[in-house]
């Protein structure tokens, strides 16, 4: 079904909205895919806080025209469904993790920080921690330190009052 020129506008300034907003971009090919794996997808994205759209590929070049997506262009050939997200990792892991469990939809490529990235660069971008996870896990090394200091302080307040209970009892 063929879109008309107000229908195409509309779909090129909602892409542009999504890439105005969105960190980072992953393409994959769904060629094969089945219409109850991508509705899963979908749901799982929009959990995430990736917008998922299957577009056609010149709308889509359109959309991302002067943007730091811009850099995929060339790529954008042949059934790509494209992920946004404002989460520099979100789209990159929704779409792996999709991949991982499902042969048919292959990763192509995507954008970062306005660098193009290949398939593995996708991947690895995946296997970074969540901000939230990066986060904690600073706390906790922050934490350390202090932490070991309360034990070594309690250990030596132990010792010091088991020493003092010992010296109570002679003298009395």
């Amino acid at each position: 079904m063929s879109l008309n020129r107000s229908e195409k506008e509309a779909v090129i300034q909602e892409v542009t909205g999504l890439a105005a907003k969105a960190q980072t971009l992953v393409m994959a090919e769904y060629r094969g895919v089945t219409v109850a794996d991508m509705t899963k997808l979908r749901s799982d994205a929009r959990s995430k806080g990736v917008a998922l759209s299957v577009l056609k590929n010149t709308l889509a070049r359109r959309a991302v025209a002067g943007s730091s997506f811009e850099v995929v262009a060339d790529q954008m050939t042949g059934p790509l469904i494209y992920g946004f997200s404002e989460d520099a990792v979100a789209a990159a892991k929704v779409v792996a993790d999709f991949a991982k469990t499902n042969d048919k939809l292959v990763i192509r490529g995507g954008v970062f920080g306005g660098k193009s990235l290949d398939a593995n660069g996708v991947k690895q971008l995946a296997n970074i921690p969540s901000k939230e996870v990066l986060l904690a896990q600073l706390c906790g090394l922050l934490m350390s330190p202090i932490s070991r200091t309360a034990v070594v302080l309690g250990a030596l307040a132990a010792k010091k009052g088991e020493g003092a209970e010992a010296a109570e009892p002679a003298a009395a």
